[in-house]
């Protein structure tokens, strides 16, 4: 499934909730069927499938008012489908529904983009939402394509200040102010020019997350590690962490440690310009 904002196909539909409500959940879905001209016949052997996808056949008689707003939103998903797009454009599907409601619609969405193998062009500001069901990801600023590739491959490793402030309440890329506060402390009452510490961010992806690379690391290069903050999560299926570990050792065993690290697959950075 695509996050993107830019141009689609031609051949593409745009899920809404916006129903009619003065035609019932059938009739609703049916509406650019018949605009398009056909029987009733023909309408039936397509909307009913479509009712079916989305869990409404029960509902089919029922008016906008009479539903709820992620039944509504299944409706305007099935009215889009109903003349069988190549993409499907859902702009914010999810933004004003509650938390068990946007799970269910992502579910239906994944379901659609597998049993019918339609591309899914999902926009919306929020990133749980692409970290959950997109396979790309764009970032847009003032109209201009910022960021873009593989969610795994963003979330993990950000490249513009954009993409990390959204990022930034699904995965920890920034120290909570009390950690920079603690940290600032510490490194104040160490010997001036020790040199001994240094802050840094390991992001795991996959079998690395399972992985004994960090405690490796320390026995290898005589190093002491301080966990200051972090998580573990999935994106995609595949398993994810982001550590910000504060280091100590001599200069020459952090750089041996971190290259040994980077060759294990760990993403590396530097965080010591943030003290």
């Amino acid at each position: 499934m695509r996050y993107a904002t830019s141009t689609c196909p031609s051949a593409k539909a745009k899920s809404s909730a916006s129903s009619l409500s003065s035609r019932t959940v059938y009739n609703n879905i049916a509406l650019p069927l018949e605009l398009a001209g056909l029987s009733k016949a023909e309408i039936a052997k397509k909307v009913e499938p479509l009712l079916e996808l989305v869990g409404l056949t029960a509902l089919k008689d029922r008016y906008p008012a009479q539903i709820s707003g992620g039944q509504k939103q299944r409706v305007g998903i099935a009215r889009a489908l109903a003349n069988d797009p190549k993409v499907l454009l859902s702009d914010e599907a999810t933004s004003a529904l509650d938390p068990e409601t946007t799970r269910s619609i992502l579910e239906l969405l994944r379901k659609i983009n597998k049993e019918l193998g339609l591309t899914i062009v999902l926009i919306t500001h929020q990133m749980e939402v692409i970290k959950v069901i997109c396979d790309r990801v764009a970032v847009m600023e003032a109209g201009e394509v910022i960021e873009q590739g593989e969610v795994l491959d963003v979330f993990r490793e950000p490249k513009h200040e954009v993409t990390r402030a959204l990022i930034g309440d699904v995965i920890a890329h920034e120290l909570p102010k009390g950690v920079l506060e603690r940290l600032r402390a510490r490194l104040a009452n160490t010997e001036a020019g020790s040199g001994t510490d240094h802050l840094f961010r390991f992001a795991f992806t996959g079998s690395g997350v399972d992985q004994p690379h960090l405690s490796e690391a320390v026995r290898r290069f005589n190093l002491d590690f301080n966990i200051l903050h972090g998580q573990i999560d999935e994106i995609q299926g595949q398993a994810f962490g982001s550590l910000a570990i504060l280091a100590n050792g001599t200069a020459e065993n952090i750089t041996n440690a971190m290259d040994y690290l980077r060759a294990q697959g760990v993403v590396v950075e530097e965080l010591n310009h943030v003290i």
